[in-house]
């Protein structure tokens, strides 16, 4: 049992949960990923049937990312990933974490809350369809494992993943296997073998004609990995042999050459408890001349798990939009792949950088530090860029020997100063630091090194994006209002949501006019397209619609005008619009439409139906467009819910039936406070965060005094 599983008895309810589904499924490996209570991070709370290191590349993984476990929880529903190669095709970051044959599916974990997700993987022998019995099967196992979670809150030992992974086994209980059991299982795997290591790649039993093979006595084997003990075989090529193995529970194989010329092939045979290792030698010959033997000076080659995760960084990087997804995938990914526990990242901003992220300081230093001239030399920032060499400092007093203040004001025990330069022009520098002395190895140097190239590009590109999006939404909420008139008996509340793709500017536009005491116009409408231009138009037609209703023009009149403004000005672009007029002292609601969908009227008693309207075509196309007018009774506690298609359509769904659920759920919204009703509205209609299209809502409520 994990230290903390057997201090906290909540953790260890879970992992013996974990094992049971893990088994009972059929499952090689089984995962628990919780929300980290920001809910923007899915943490790795335990992993059973597999080393906690495989799973480094994807310990954390942002709400956002593009992965199975992130996305079963954004969309409420189990991911099935049947093989490999659709894994590349719908999850290509995530098959460069899991670069092996297998099958896999992740499931929410719902209970009082959206806790997490379960992820379960399989060996590619598995058939690639799940029936509807297995996944049933596996929803009632994150029911049960949702329920522990639920009761671990009421317990007072909540569980939310911060804490780190755990290990286990998946017999639920189990210990390491000692040295006799190796043997036996090893033995019923495999007879006559040459070794056996366990799922974490330590040696567990050896026989006596393994030792003669590999050239080391089991004194010097039993307990390592292969790669360190037997140097010969330290090479990343290797280990992803065994990772491979134990990843996809399927034999695989491999040749390597003991020193000087004695070649040897390994197979390899996987289950849940271990790997039998067939050690035979081979009739291969060597190479005509032996490859040089590696020099002190010569960088180790990277381990296997640290290139993939390499990989699996850069893909992560490439995918990032603003200088905030840099700042969180450095903080979520990077910061623990090198087990550095701070993080200062700056742009360069006039000549000074500017601390545009950071992790694990105080405020107070950040403030110290941000804002300093790009040839500083109060820290190794300024050489780092003058030089474009990244400098590493093992200790403070190698740190204080050439900046001498720098180490006071961290407070840091090590540093890594990366240079973040494109095209020979500094665009900042990205610095990781430790709360203990760190010896940083060639590998590891090597590969942060890698990583500032790629970091460097990813906020060069992150900091226009961000430009770009601050001037448009500067634009968008310059069009918009900023507040609607009050409205003697009217309750009023609106929302807009921009788009999740593109710019997340669009054309989508509402609002409400007051026409002297006894009446309003209520306004709503979509111009095509996602981007500057459809906003610009968008002003141009809430303008136009204001000037003429100010006017005490009928509906009909106003969308009218309004259109021969469109076809004079052809912008190339079509709006669809709705114009209300509510006559408080007839008690009448007068509608007319461009191409728009119909406002739903929810009545005092909870009765909800779209209004029977006719619609005219949409503004811009024919300049002699009619526009017919539809009316109904205005009578207290009435609501009227005016929207955007953006609401409503869904790719592959019926827009009556769409519009039928949406008048469902506005017919058993609690309370009449307009607010909350379509705050409850949009989270039960548009519950992702995905939105390929802007959104406009406004709901008006009649009181009896109006």
């Amino acid at each position: 049992m994990a230290p903390a599983a057997a201090a906290n008895p909540a953790a260890a309810a879970l992992d013996e949960a974990l094992a049971e589904t893990t088994r009972r499924t059929g499952a090689s490996i089984g995962a628990v990923y919780l929300l980290a209570p920001d809910e923007q991070v899915l943490c790795l709370e335990t992993l059973c049937g597999a080393p906690v290191d495989f799973a480094a590349p994807w310990a954390r993984v942002p709400m956002t990312a593009p992965a199975p476990v992130a996305e079963a929880v954004r969309d409420g529903h189990m991911v099935w990933v049947g093989s490999q190669q659709e894994m590349a095709r719908s999850y290509p970051r995530t098959a460069m974490a899991l670069p092996y044959p297998l099958s896999l599916a992740a499931a929410p974990i719902t209970g009082n809350r959206s806790w997490g997700s379960l992820l379960l993987m399989w060996p590619p022998t598995r058939p690639a369809r799940m029936s509807d019995r297995e996944r049933g099967h596996i929803a009632s196992h994150c029911r049960r494992l949702a329920r522990l979670l639920d009761e671990a809150v009421e317990s007072g030992r909540p569980l939310d993943g911060s804490a780190g992974p755990r290990a286990i086994p998946v017999e639920a209980g189990g210990r390491p296997a000692s040295p006799v059991r190796a043997a036996a299982d090893f033995a019923e795997r495999l007879p006559g073998g040459s070794c056996a290591l366990d799922l974490e790649g330590r040696i567990t039993y050896v026989t006596s004609g393994g030792c003669e093979l590999l050239g080391r006595d089991a004194a010097h084997l039993l307990g390592t990995l292969p790669w360190q003990s037997l140097p010969w075989l330290d090479d990343p090529t290797y280990e992803d042999r065994y990772r491979a193995a134990v990843i996809s529970r399927e034999p695989v194989s491999f040749t390597a050459c003991r020193p000087p010329d004695r070649w040897l092939d390994f197979h390899l045979y996987p289950d849940s408890s271990g790997i039998s290792v067939r050690i035979v030698p081979t009739g291969a010959q060597p190479p005509p001349s032996p490859a040089p033997p590696l020099s002190e000076h010569t960088a180790t080659p990277a381990r296997a798990g640290q290139l993939y995760q390499l990989m699996h960084l850069a893909a992560a990087l490439t995918e990032v939009v603003g200088v905030q997804d840099v700042v969180d995938v450095i903080a979520d990914q990077i910061m623990p792949a090198f087990g550095a526990s701070g993080l200062v990242l700056s742009a360069e901003d006039a000549g000074r950088l500017r601390i545009t992220g950071h992790r694990g300081y105080p405020a107070e230093v950040i403030e110290r530090l941000d804002g300093l001239p790009l040839d500083t030399a109060f820290t190794p920032v300024g050489r780092t860029l003058a030089t474009g060499i990244p400098s590493f400092f093992a200790d403070p007093e190698e740190m204080r020997r050439i900046y001498p203040e720098a180490p006071q004001v961290s407070g840091k025990q090590a540093w890594a100063f990366l240079p973040l330069i494109i095209s020979g022009r500094p665009v900042g520098c990205c610095v990781l630091t430790y709360d203990r002395p760190h010896t940083f190895s060639a590998e590891e140097r090597s590969v942060m090194s890698s990583l500032a190239g790629l970091v460097g590009q990813a906020l060069d590109r992150a900091r226009l994006y961000d430009v770009k999006h601050h001037l448009a939404h500067g634009l968008q909420e310059a069009l918009l209002p900023h507040t609607l008139p009050l409205v003697p008996g009217l309750d009023v509340a609106a929302r807009y949501l921009p788009a999740t793709r593109g710019m997340e500017i669009g054309g989508d536009f509402y609002d409400l006019i007051r026409l002297g005491g006894s009446a309003a116009a209520a306004v709503i409408g979509d111009v095509q397209g996602h981007n500057v231009a459809a906003a610009a138009l968008m002003g141009q037609v809430r303008a136009g619609v204001h000037a003429h209703a100010t006017l005490g023009t009928p509906p009909d009149i106003v969308l009218s005008a309004t259109n021969r403004l469109l076809t004079d000005l052809d912008p190339g672009l079509f709006t669809s619009c709705l114009y209300a007029h509510l006559d408080f002292a007839q008690g009448r609601l007068c509608v007319a439409s461009a191409g728009h969908p119909p406002p739903l009227l929810r009545r005092a008693d909870g009765r909800t139906t779209p209004m029977a309207i006719t619609p005219g075509p949409l503004l811009g196309i024919d300049p002699d467009a009619v526009y017919p007018v539809s009316d109904t009774p205005l009578t207290p506690g009435l609501t009227l819910a005016f929207y955007t298609d953006g609401l409503v359509e869904t790719p592959g769904t019926d827009i009556d039936v769409s519009l039928a659920r949406l008048a469902d759920s506005l017919s058993r919204a609690s309370g009449t406070d307009p607010d909350v009703v379509i705050d409850a509205l949009l989270r039960e209609v548009r519950p992702t965060r995905d939105r390929t299209d802007d959104i406009a809502l406004m709901l008006l409520r009649i009181r009896g005094d109006a």
